[in-house]
């Protein structure tokens, strides 16, 4: 039965901690989706998660998991380094898959998730929220309209102490640090909103400045992009930000500038001495000050952006964000690795055969 005849599409998640409740909370509000399985090789997490989401079916390995026939798409948020084995097991056993960012550890794994896809003919897409978040959409709807004149500068910050999860602490595992975790968002922001033109030089400075004792990767970078319409992007991401998370955006046009914050202007000041909140917040420690967020999922645009690759699964759509589009933030990842080692800006495209971006730096 074709999915368009379908009255839901049936969606597995791989994962059953941080990322993966905010992609079953997100999917509750997506009248069009019904999550039908999950799988986790820890059987205490899955079942617990399964149970508390309602969820039919629980897994603990992967074929077992992909042979439900209930199953139409699946949303990957295993750790980084599982990403391209998994996407590939998935596209091979006919499901759509949605990756959660960085799309793989490297431009090699980029390939074969991309190829292995196409050739299964299920659509490959890449979860970049920041393309569904409202106060951005809006500032990308100022800059398509015309009020903010043609862009000259665009730019993003993401910051908090660190993130939630041991293994992106991990080089190995995660292929870097906060720039790897959280320069993809920037990354892909910034092209979505200059979708004319091409990045042609990337310029990146990193350091590790607090978490010395949990990590080698960057914890500190800045990054900056130049465009093929003269453009110029500058990135800030930080793993050493307290009290709360950080999340912002400035258009800075010919004729007028805009300002996004995320967590400000739709929030909450709040001081609590125990720690707030169990989803976005949660990536930073929320015991003092914070920012508490009114539907705070809505807000970062997670449910918008599940029914936006539910949609394009039952109705056969092109995504926002693709395959294509991952591969093409993680070229510029490698590239700034690349340039906070060598200490210049490097010139894309951008050719490497390192297997993670880190190593770039660390040499």
């Amino acid at each position: 039965m074709k999915i368009t005849e379908q009255k839901q599409v049936g969606v597995g998640i791989i994962g059953s901690q941080f990322i993966a409740t905010i992609h079953a909370e997100a999917l509750k509000t997506v009248a069009d989706a019904v999550i039908v399985a999950v799988m986790s090789p820890n059987e205490a997490h899955v079942k617990a998660f399964a149970k508390e989401h309602k969820i039919p079916n629980w897994f603990t390995d992967i074929a077992s998991f992909l042979a439900l026939d209930d199953i139409d798409m699946v949303i990957l948020g295993a750790p980084n380094y599982l990403h391209c084995e998994l996407a590939v097991k998935i596209a091979e056993a006919k499901k759509h898959v949605v990756v959660e960012k960085p799309l793989c550890l490297n431009l090699e794994e980029a390939d074969l998730m991309i190829a292995t896809c196409k050739k299964h003919k299920v659509k490959l897409m890449y979860a970049e929220e920041l393309c569904f978040t409202p106060k951005y959409v809006r500032l990308k709807a100022l800059l398509d309209e015309g009020a903010l004149g043609y862009p000259v500068l665009l730019k993003q910050s993401e910051k908090h102490d660190g993130p939630h999860a041991a293994h992106f602490y991990d080089v190995e595992k995660s292929g870097g640090g906060v720039m790897m975790d959280m320069g993809c968002h920037a990354i892909q922001f910034f092209r979505w909103l200059n979708p004319a033109a091409t990045i042609v030089s990337v310029y990146a400075q990193m350091q590790t400045s607090v978490h010395k004792d949990k990590t080698i990767g960057d914890d500190n970078s800045v990054l900056i992009l130049e465009f093929s319409n003269g453009v110029t992007a500058i990135a800030e991401e930080s793993w050493t930000k307290k009290g709360g998370m950080e999340d912002k955006a400035e258009i800075h046009g010919s004729e007028g500038v805009a300002y996004a914050d995320v967590l400000q202007g739709n929030s909450i000041l709040t001081y609590s001495e125990k720690g707030v909140g169990y989803a976005v917040e949660k990536a930073g420690d929320t015991k003092g000050w914070s920012f508490t967020m009114y539907e705070e999922l809505w807000n970062y645009g997670f449910p918008q952006e599940m029914a936006h690759f539910v949609d394009c699964v039952k109705n056969n759509r092109t995504p926002l964000v693709t395959g294509e589009d991952g591969r093409a933030v993680l070229e510029v990842l490698f590239a700034a690795y690349a340039s906070a080692g060598e200490g210049k800006k490097m010139m894309l495209p951008f050719k490497t055969t390192a297997k993670k971006p880190y190593l770039l730096w660390k040499k």
